[in-house]
């Protein structure tokens, strides 16, 4: 039996790419689903399958070649860490922050409220006795910058982060609309 460079390393890398390919799109496209952003839904679903359909043939034609099957499960786990990586890299979203500082609130929400951060602040009972609440709606790029803020006011304060599907009003940072992706501005706010 002859070695066949296509069958061992051509084809199988070429699996690989593909199931990194749709399943990176595929890994986007819940992501998208959970975040109420439809419009990209379906045309991420119809090249995710149609990727995967490529692939997947390629491995039916010949199911005893093991180097392309390990290519398909290498490339189905590469893919979602890459489509985890480039919705990070995205930042598309919309976020609720909520804070319970250790210490006194009037310079953190002073801070975050000059930044244009929009903050509402509630008196509320913890476990040690009365906490202020502060309550954040924010853009999911402006996560590390809130969250500096928070740490130079109230180092070790609890907060909570958590998907906003779809928000109403409100105040927003201002920022730079993305091209590919500038009508979400209307769908998440």
């Amino acid at each position: 039996m002859e070695f066949s460079w296509y069958e061992f390393v051509v084809l199988p890398l070429l699996i690989f790419l593909a199931r990194i390919a749709d399943q990176s799109v595929g890994t986007l496209r819940l992501i998208f689903l959970a975040r109420g952003i439809k419009f990209w839904v379906p045309i991420l679903g119809f090249c995710e399958v149609i990727i995967w359909l490529l692939a997947v043939g390629q491995i039916l034609n010949d199911l005893t070649n093991w180097v392309a099957i390990i290519a398909y499960g290498a490339g189905f786990a590469a893919g979602n860490l890459i489509g985890m990586w480039i919705d990070e890299k995205l930042s598309i979203g919309t976020l609720i922050v909520r804070v319970i500082p250790k210490f006194d609130t009037t310079g953190l929400i002073a801070d975050l409220s000059s930044r244009d951060f929009g903050v509402t602040v509630s008196d509320a009972s913890g476990a040690r006795g009365p906490v202020k609440i502060v309550m954040s709606i924010i853009k999911r790029k402006d996560l590390t910058t809130f969250v500096e803020i928070v740490q130079k006011h109230n180092p070790n304060a609890f907060y909570t982060v958590e998907d906003v599907k779809a928000v109403s009003e409100g105040v927003f940072r201002a920022s730079k609309r993305r091209s590919i992706f500038s009508f979400n501005s209307r769908i998440g706010k």
